[in-house]
């Protein structure tokens, strides 16, 4: 079920990329394919870029615990550093999801010579699909295993403006 409604969201909102395309609305709705994506941490924010202009600006939520590099499975940390977007997923436990390329091998490295497993499925994704917190919580509060997490409306425009293997910098 889960599966089929979100298949027909990312449909409608697929044609309406198209409609909006087909009549030269696309320009004035920003639905440019961005070139990099860049997420700040500490302002809470993902940018969708083309060269050096924002395409648009997104608020985020991040792991429980937002500050530091991601070490090791289960750390509630978000990553930093370049990665890409490597996969989109439909059938994820949110409204949406596309898989980070975490751990790259630096972050493998680090985190195996100290003991760890460095952890992974770190994605950009919109709220849960059957959410256990009011609305206002996942507005205001850091709540993810470590992903960065959008509202579903915001996850829709990030879907449709970026492609795979389009770099993403997480920084600090």
């Amino acid at each position: 079920m889960r599966l089929m409604k979100n298949s027909i969201l990312i449909a409608l909102a697929a044609s309406v990329a198209v409609a909006l395309a087909a009549t030269g609305l696309a320009e004035s709705a920003s639905l440019d394919l961005a070139d990099r994506v860049v997420v700040r941490k500490s302002e809470r924010k993902l940018y969708l870029m083309k060269g050096e202009a924002v395409l648009r600006r997104f608020n985020v939520a991040l792991g429980l615990v937002p500050e530091g590099h991601k070490q090791r499975e289960g750390d509630f940390r978000t990553p930093e550093g370049r990665y890409s977007l490597v996969e989109r997923k439909t059938d994820s436990d949110f409204f949406l999801a596309i898989r980070i390329s975490y751990p790259n091998q630096m972050d493998s490295r680090r985190s195996r010579a100290r003991g760890y497993d460095p952890g992974g499925a770190i994605m950009i994704h919109g709220l849960p699909n059957n959410p256990t917190r009011s609305p206002e919580y996942y507005r205001r509060t850091d709540w993810t295993n470590g992903c960065i997490a959008v509202s579903n409306a915001d996850m829709v425009d990030i879907w449709l403006m970026t492609a795979r293997d389009t770099p993403i910098d997480i920084l600090p």
